[in-house]
């Protein structure tokens, strides 16, 4: 916002010298690396190992992006704009065979439009209850001409045909009319949070964005404060020969008190740590917006571990849904590649993650530390602990090993059962030695595990 009689320059200058503290994407990508930190899986059945297949998940758009990076890239678009439309489209060819169209590279694609650029849709009721995307209106290019023209090619899709609409200035003119080849609009809408209005969606950061905004606007005033008050202002006459270094100057009126010596205006510093903390409470404020308390926190947290679990539930739960609106938006693309390479329409079998491990391993694996130590005599008990433990440190290519090891130690050491008690009974007896009931129960022997236990003498005293 600009000051009461700051100028167009003055505020060009102050917001090129304030900082942005970008929350909005630090959501965003925390939020994606969740949900691609483990790539869906996919069943293709019979199509898999198909030479149009293969280069279409390596080079998606055409433009060397793989397809797992461009569905990524959706839905961080998503995010921000609250939907987006995937177009999966394939080139007009007179190939008669599907090995002459890979020799000329047609094959299916997918392009990325944002809200923008779609002018219009329609989605109908079908006799079977779904709705159907029967209209869209898509701007497809923008070209200026000179000072005060414009040329934008429109792509108007339907059902039944697809035409190419050029607009000159206000006049519209059909380039291209064809017939659309599968009969169904090739577009899939991929919301960040769906609304109650079919085709928009809700950004994830539609809340997070006014914080944003407001903290954008006190880290302008920290840029105001630290430079005024770090450079004073000199206040004098227009005839007094005087300068403020990389301070202002206030010139006043010659015809003032002829006693009135130049002086130096300089405001106090002293509001800077109360802004400061305004912008600490807003960004607490962002982090219990997008259930990022726990995950978004570089001090120590003061949350209970209730109040920690429970917001990884949330962000959790948030996470989850997100993964399942990608995998509907993929399995319907799917489904168009089937019609365009004249496949069975569900050949493929899509499976994005259903849970995402959000813990706090530190917090975790003192918990379980100090529960083996606690003294507890049970070998299931410390077996399982040990077994968390594996699970918070290791990967899953040494994990099986690692628990099977585990199993194998505990029941080698046998659990707190009457006959592990009698063992203890006759070793502390001075029956027999430690390694002999090692040998017993298949253990290696022990340096001084020869040697009999001297037996404890309890000794009563007499009434």
């Amino acid at each position: 916002t600009s000051y009461l009689n700051e100028d167009t320059n003055a505020y060009s200058r102050r917001l090129a010298l304030t900082p942005l503290d970008n929350h909005c994407r630090n959501v965003v990508h925390v939020y994606s690396s969740f949900l691609w930190r483990q790539p869906p899986t996919r069943n293709f059945q019979q199509m898999e190992g198909s030479a149009d297949l293969i280069a279409f998940i390596k080079d998606a758009n055409l433009d060397g992006q793989n397809f797992n990076s461009f569905m990524r890239e959706a839905q961080i678009w998503s995010s921000v704009y609250g939907h987006v439309w995937i177009f999966m489209d394939k080139p007009q060819s007179t190939a008669g065979t599907r090995a002459e169209e890979l020799d000329q590279e047609i094959r299916p694609y997918v392009t990325l439009v944002t809200p923008e650029n779609v002018y219009d849709w329609k989605y109908e009721r079908m006799p079977s209850g779904r709705h159907e995307l029967t209209y869209m209106k898509v701007r497809e290019s923008v070209n200026r001409i000179d000072g005060t023209t414009t040329e934008t090619y429109f792509r108007l899709w339907t059902k039944e045909q697809i035409q190419l609409v050029r607009y000159l200035g206000d006049e519209a003119q059909i380039a291209e009319t064809i017939d659309n080849p599968i009969g169904k609009i090739p577009a899939v809408n991929v919301p960040a949070n769906r609304s109650i209005v079919r085709g928009i969606g809700i950004s994830d950061i539609s809340d997070i964005s006014y914080m944003q905004q407001a903290i954008y606007q006190e880290l302008s005033e920290i840029e105001q404060l630290i430079r005024i008050s770090n450079h004073p202002t000199l206040v004098k006459t227009f005839d007094t020969d005087a300068t403020a270094g990389a301070g202002a100057v206030i010139n006043i009126s010659d015809d003032i008190d002829a006693g009135l010596k130049p002086y130096q205006m300089q405001p106090s510093g002293a509001n800077l740590d109360a802004i400061r903390a305004s912008i600490e409470d807003k960004i607490d404020s962002i982090n219990r917006m997008a259930h990022m308390g726990a995950v978004r926190g570089t001090e120590a947290m003061t949350q209970s571990g209730v109040a920690m679990q429970t917001e990884f539930q949330m962000l959790n739960a948030k996470l989850a849904e997100k993964a399942d609106i990608l995998e509907l938006a993929e399995e319907q693309l799917w489904e168009l590649w089937c019609r365009w390479q004249g496949h069975n329409l569900h050949e493929v079998e899509v499976s994005y993650p259903d849970s995402f491990d959000i813990r706090d391993y530190g917090t975790e694996l003192e918990f379980l530390q100090k529960t083996r130590a606690s003294g507890v005599k049970s070998v299931t008990l410390l077996r399982e602990i040990d077994k968390q433990i594996a699970d918070l440190v290791l990967d899953d290519q040494v994990l099986a090993q690692a628990h099977a090891e585990i199993e194998e130690a505990t029941t080698a050491v046998g659990d707190f059962t009457k006959e592990t008690q009698i063992y203890k009974y006759h070793i502390d007896s001075g029956m027999v030695t430690p390694n002999e009931v090692r040998e017993k129960i298949g253990l290696e022997d022990i340096a001084g595990g020869d040697t009999l236990v001297e037996p404890v003498q309890t000794v009563t005293n007499g009434g």
